[in-house]
């Protein structure tokens, strides 16, 4: 009878015993859960503050890998168009019109364009690009700054970027974009910092367009 009771006890502390050890586990999975759900919540806050920028414009500084720096006003008009004007002592302009990124160099006349969808830049202008698909959180240690690095797994070749979100209750979406790092297919990094937001004013579909070097020595 007592070797009967030793192996009832024996069978029910064996069948405890995966639940007992399951319980710490429970608490670990929801937290678990949260973080992703929270990961996600935030993707859609990037999502949702970039669809919400018609223009903006802004100063900005570009840092190339060597640490060179130059400055100039930015101009974004969704979906696909932007204009890089450079200061005076750089001649040369970055313009996109929807279609194709161009880079105009005026001091060599050359010009250089690639399809936006084939640029690292095609994650804030492409409006095919998926950031919520491909967008992958960088932890910042700052909740009020989010940082999401979009790159399609499938097509290297488009580079990464890196965008850095500021949460500001002003700017459109509640997120106020402050700075990306572009990273091309040859491991090229650029930096461009901005400052100076403005949103929601008229910008004209010319303003995306440009002097054809090879043709004028003029700049515009």
């Amino acid at each position: 009878m007592i070797y009967t009771k030793y192996l009832l006890s024996a069978a029910a502390f064996a069948l405890a015993a995966p639940s007992a050890m399951l319980v710490p586990a429970a608490p670990a999975q929801a937290q678990a859960q949260a973080r992703t759900q929270a990961r996600g919540d935030q993707l859609d806050q990037v999502v949702g503050a970039l669809r919400a920028i018609s223009t903006m414009q802004a100063d900005f500084t570009q840092t190339d890998r060597n640490g060179s720096t130059v400055g100039g006003s930015l101009t974004l008009k969704r979906p696909g168009r932007i204009r890089f004007q450079y200061s005076r002592d750089v001649n040369m302009l970055v313009v996109s019109d929807g279609r194709a990124l161009t880079l105009i160099d005026y001091d060599v006349r050359q010009v250089q364009r690639y399809p936006i969808s084939n640029s690292p830049l095609g994650a804030l202008l492409d409006p095919n690009r998926d950031v919520r698909r491909y967008g992958r959180l960088v932890p910042t240690g700052n909740p009020n700054v989010i940082s999401v690095a979009v790159r399609d797994p499938g097509k290297p070749e488009y580079g990464t970027i890196t965008l850095v979100f500021t949460r500001n209750a002003a700017a459109p979406g509640g997120l106020e974009l402050t700075s990306w790092v572009a990273l091309d297919a040859q491991n090229t990094r650029t930096t461009v910092r901005l400052s100076n937001q403005r949103y929601g004013m008229a910008v004209p579909d010319r303003t995306f367009t440009y002097t054809d070097p090879r043709r004028t020595t003029n700049r515009r």
